[in-house]
């Protein structure tokens, strides 16, 4: 699945998106996955939004091989 990183969660993962090899996981199994390659997110899962295919992801959400995967952190505008 392809995986977008935003704001400081890029600079964290070194990235703007990243493949990542993942088949039919829930939201706490893709937050494994994402935290063995990038341990530095793990600050953030709590106050992070995972969305799927441009729609932020609802409880019990599955998430496949060919789905694009958003992190989106908390923002703040003025």
């Amino acid at each position: 699945m392809k995986v977008l990183f935003f704001a400081q969660l890029r600079e964290v993962a070194g990235t703007a998106e990243a493949e990542v090899d993942a088949d039919k996981a829930d939201a706490a199994q893709l937050w494994d996955l994402l935290l063995i390659r990038w341990p530095g997110l793990a600050r953030y899962r709590t106050e992070t939004r995972l969305a799927r295919n441009g729609a932020y992801a609802g409880a019990g959400e599955i998430f496949g091989p060919d789905d694009e995967v958003a992190l989106i952190p908390p923002v703040s505008g003025g």
